[in-house]
């Protein structure tokens, strides 16, 4: 059969706002669609001109102004290629989540999202209305329809394209990532594209987004729901696929680019995360405390392969507790990745507190507050540094800690950015091990030796909490799965461990929320996911 339609993926990093930069983008890619690859149409991700998420820039009339000038724009310049982008479409007042197909200057349909989520990190609901129909529009006689992001989730519009026609649907995505969220997709997308009967073309956004990271990893399902052709995922890209003048696929060999495993799709989430924050938010390169432990030495790694050994800075900042293996590893840590380091004691400084305090505290015993208060001083120090040097301090504190509060306000909590804000302790142990299987960069010992805050004399965290295989087992089940303490003791958990936990996250929300944005990488991080409020008078029971 005559090959009739080549079709660009176009998955592109977008930045949330930058409309002109965004146009500037779309533009690159479809010149080299049309002019490399000779393709006919090229596909955009959702939302494309505005960037994904918008959130509260869409209730200002000149943002929604400045979206459609881009469009203006974008069409202005399209020629010899049909383009789909996302965009914001306001229409006699009613806002919509569109995708347009634009020829030749003009756009010659336009599609509304019907399906608005409204759950976990989405909230559409609160700033679109939903569309009605379906869109259809041929291109070189091939009829498609369009559809975006949670439509294919749900049975009516891919149903309501194929009955006005369509013999190929597009679904444009900002789709981010979680634990085992593109097996989902490709579920999804198959079943879709079996029970009507026509190919799935998935495009979806790549990058970071504040606490966002969108994985890219978009797609080419035919009609029995197979993965013909796949975009490498947290990078960008652009490819092709051919169809005849039926809407059906022509031979391929099937996608040879594989899912990766979940530490490494963990891992590379994390560093892009990182790497779009720091870039799309102007800063010059990122300090970190570097105290010889297993959270600090992910961190660093994560930072040097996210932005490059000469843009991370590493503070050492020993107190009379910090033990000198702990100073050796962390050195290590730094030279095995090539790293500046700067050593900056806290003795003079603690001191200095404590004599300041000295009648404050007189007649009272010494206790956490005086832990903190060496938290503290490297807190000031870091920022210090990030003032002087524009450079954005990252936090080094797991998930588990900040379950339960095992962080110091404005001490280790003070940065910019949390790079493993939403990664559980044991997750951490399993991704140094990953990146040490690249290249050993984290000495073996710190992989071994009990975890510490070295805050007071020969301190480990498990004086403190449960073991960390106990505490991620609980957390898991209390925070991601919202199961209740006697669920989670007839799980096998102890009865004291359970109601110790539990209790230390509810009265741990106040830190929480002032604590720095970080990589989402589950379905229920702190923040956008799981919103509980700092003053309530509930009390889990068992």
């Amino acid at each position: 059969m005559t090959e009739g339609l080549k079709i660009a993926l176009g998955q592109i990093d977008t930045r949330v706002g930058d409309v002109a930069g965004n146009v500037e983008k779309v533009l690159s890619a479809l010149q080299r669609a049309r002019d490399e690859l000779g393709c006919n149409l090229i596909v955009f991700p959702e939302l494309t001109l505005t960037g994904y998420p918008p959130e509260d820039l869409l209730l200002r009339p000149g943002f929604i102004a400045r979206a459609e000038r881009g469009l203006d724009t974008l069409c202005q310049q399209v020629s010899a290629i049909d383009v789909i982008v996302g965009h914001p479409s306001l229409e006699k007042g009613v806002l919509f989540n569109a995708a347009s197909l634009i020829r030749d200057g003009t756009v010659v349909a336009r599609y509304h999202k019907q399906h608005l989520p409204n759950y976990g990190v989405f909230d559409e609901v609160r700033y679109f209305n939903p569309g009605q129909h379906p869109c259809v529009v041929k291109v070189k006689d091939i009829p498609i329809g369009i559809t975006i992001c949670e439509d294919i989730w749900e049975d009516g519009p891919v149903k309501s394209a194929v009955g006005a026609g369509a013999s190929l649907i597009v679904n444009l995505n900002a789709s981010p990532f979680h634990i085992n969220k593109g097996d989902e997709r490709n579920e999804v997308v198959a079943q879709a594209a079996q029970a009507s009967g026509v190919p799935i073309i998935y495009v979806n956004l790549v990058g970071g987004q504040d606490e966002l990271v969108f994985d890219g990893g978009s797609f080419v399902a035919d009609q029995t729901g197979e993965v013909i052709l796949r975009c490498p995922l947290f990078s960008q890209a652009l490819q092709a696929v051919q169809f005849c003048n039926d809407g059906s696929i022509v031979d391929l060999s099937p996608s040879t680019v594989k899912m990766p495993a979940l530490e490494e799709s963990v891992y590379q989430a994390l560093v892009l995360g990182v790497g779009d924050y720091v870039e799309k938010n102007g800063f010059n390169g990122v300090v970190i405390g570097l105290s010889g432990g297993i959270d600090s030495a992910l961190v660093l790694a994560i930072a040097v392969d996210a932005l490059g050994a000469d843009r991370v800075e590493a503070v050492l900042m020993p107190s009379r507790y910090t033990r000198d293996m702990s100073n050796e590893d962390a050195q290590t840590q730094a030279d095995n990745l090539g790293v500046q380091t700067s050593v900056v004691p806290i003795e003079p400084m603690f001191q200095a507190f404590l004599d300041g305090l000295k009648d404050e505290f007189a007649g009272m015993a010494e206790d956490t507050t005086e832990e903190n208060l060496q938290a503290r001083c490297r807190g000031l120090i870091l920022m210090a540094i990030s003032n002087k040097k524009h450079k954005m301090v990252l936090t080094t504190g797991n998930k588990s800690e900040m379950a339960v509060g095992y962080a110091t306000l404005y001490g280790d909590m003070a940065g910019g950015f949390a790079a493993i804000k939403d990664v559980p302790k044991t997750l951490v142990y399993r991704l140094a091990r990953y990146r040490n299987g690249l290249s050993a960069v984290i000495p073996e010992r710190v992989l071994e030796r009990p975890p510490s805050a070295e805050l007071a004399p020969d301190q480990k965290d498990c004086d403190s909490l449960p073991s960390y295989e106990v505490l991620d087992g609980i957390l898991e089940m209390y925070v991601e799965q919202d199961c209740s303490p006697a669920q989670i003791v007839g799980a096998g958990y102890g009865p004291a461990d359970v109601d110790r936990v539990v209790t230390l996250v509810g009265r741990n929300e106040y830190k929480r929320r002032q604590a720095a944005p970080g990589v989402r990488i589950t379905q229920r991080a702190f923040g956008r996911d799981r919103r509980y409020p700092i003053t309530n008078g509930y009390v889990p029971r068992s």
